[in-house]
């Protein structure tokens, strides 16, 4: 049986590939619409900016699980495995309070939307409905900013996972350089040509 994280991990996926494929649809009909039709969505516009609003925030913790957000991290490179877990807990801790900022004036924010009652400009859904992102993006990524802090605490982690785009480069190119050396009529090693 699954477990409640691997459930929360499928939702978190599922949702971000719906919500790419719908902008994607809306995107493409919009586009045939205006310049095969000569016609358009009124609210074609405004959609599309609140999907992707919704996928960018929804995705930003989904982006902490699979280590996918860019960072600087060559001073943190360099240290001793517990300097780089007391830096990690820092950075998390102020990235938890950054959180909690926004989180407390989303909340502000969409409590005023509520109150006022106001629809979006060309779509009839409650403004405080489609803002609700703010809270609930900034409210998942502080859930995996506090798993990573319990990892780092516990030596299971000692950082952010980044990407490392220097190493995946290298070995892109390794990779390429192997592919042509294989390939029939490839220059011999040392970029030699032969002559004919």
């Amino acid at each position: 049986m699954p477990s409640i994280r691997t459930i929360l991990n499928r939702f978190e996926e599922t949702v971000i590939s719906l919500l790419l494929a719908a902008m994607t649809l809306e995107v493409f009909v919009e586009v045939i619409l205006r310049y095969v039709f000569n016609k358009g969505l009124l609210w074609g516009t405004e959609l599309t900016l609140h999907l992707g609003a919704w996928m960018v925030l929804f995705g930003a913790s989904y982006g902490i699980k699979v280590g996918s957000h860019i960072g600087v991290d060559a001073f943190l490179r360099v240290q001793p495995p517990m300097a780089r877990r007391v830096i990690s807990t820092v950075a998390v801790l102020g990235a938890l309070c950054y959180c909690a900022l926004v989180m407390i004036g989303a909340w502000a924010y969409l409590s005023k939307m509520y109150a006022i009652g106001i629809e979006l400009q060309d779509i009839p859904v409650p403004r405080w409905v489609a803002h609700s992102i703010l809270f609930i993006g900034y409210a998942m990524l502080a859930a995996r900013l506090l798993e990573l802090l319990a990892r780092v605490i516990t030596g299971k982690a000692d950082g952010f996972k980044l990407p490392d785009e220097a190493k995946e480069g290298i070995k892109m190119y390794v990779k390429r350089d192997a592919g042509r050396a294989g390939a029939p009529g490839a220059a011999p090693q040392g970029g030699e040509v032969p002559r004919p």
